[in-house]
């Protein structure tokens, strides 16, 4: 089992200090939030980029991929009613799938509520379509780059309005949706916060998508990293290894209850507690 981790929890501090960081701690990977590290990764020029990716490989610490895809630049939504932000959204994500490569990753997790589903105003059912139509045109650059755009189902939650969303928000839906994409560079991502949300045990809707799993999150349904809430991560990693997972679990908190080394830390530790002898 390959652990990593998100390094939006270590805030502005420099790129090199953070895979140090949690190549010391002992992850096998660090998993990216572009805007981290560019409010548009277009402008990071071709030698910055292999000094990102120098800096991960010298510490021996690998690149999942992104996530949080759309935070930045601001006006972008794959199901936008407006013809233009669709295509600027797809122009983006083709960007941000060289960027991906090009840091030596192969994985982009597609979450971003705020800029999917019906929240600039499309109905379930245009919304459903648009999107398609907004990942359509990235898949000659997800291919090219071998690259996988992983869908992310997003529980709704009242707590957050800023992580809500109306699209997407079971196991089920993202399966249907990446099904419909047919290509073999469109994949499903399942999130343990996620997850917890929903009707059936974890370890059922892990084993039920096996065939179309290409990463995992692991976080508490408390929104903190796992190990700091009630979520048992013993079964779940269980039926990883069951239906022969080889991808990465990357640890994503939301809430930081101490300084992120510990977090990252006692996350690495509880998680490597979980896995079956």
């Amino acid at each position: 089992m390959r652990f990593a981790f998100c390094n939006e929890g270590f805030g502005d501090r420099p790129w090199p200090v953070q895979c140090k960081a949690l190549a010391e701690i002992g992850y096998d990977a660090v998993e990216i939030a572009p805007y981290t590290l560019a409010d548009d990764v277009r402008a990071v020029p071709a030698e910055k980029r292999k000094e990102l990716r120098r800096a991960a490989e010298d510490v021996g610490l690998g690149v999942v991929g992104l996530h949080w895809l759309l935070v930045k630049p601001a006006g972008l939504h794959i199901a936008h009613p407006d013809t233009s932000v669709r295509n600027r959204t797809s122009d983006y994500l083709r960007a941000l799938a060289d960027f991906c490569a090009d840091l030596g990753g192969a994985v982009m997790v597609f979450g971003s509520p705020r800029q999917r589903g019906g929240s600039a105003g499309a109905s379930p059912e245009q919304a459903w379509e648009w999107a398609k139509g907004t990942f359509s045109g990235v898949l000659p650059t997800l291919a090219a780059r071998n690259v996988t755009l992983c869908i992310e189902p997003l529980a709704r939650t009242e707590a957050d309005a800023s992580k809500d969303t109306d699209f997407l928000n079971t196991a089920a839906e993202a399966r249907c949706f990446v099904e419909e994409m047919k290509h073999p560079k469109v994949r499903l991502i399942l999130d343990a916060r996620s997850m917890s949300s929903e009707s059936r045990p974890i370890p059922e809707l892990l084993r039920e998508n096996a065939d179309l799993l290409a990463h995992v999150h692991a976080n508490d349904k408390n929104g903190q990293a796992p190990g700091f809430g009630d979520v048992d991560f013993r079964p779940i990693l269980a039926a990883l290894e069951n239906v022969g997972y080889t991808g990465y679990v990357s640890s994503e908190p939301f809430e930081f209850p101490t300084d992120i080394e510990t977090i990252a830390r006692r996350a690495l530790e509880y998680l490597r507690s979980c896995l079956p002898a």
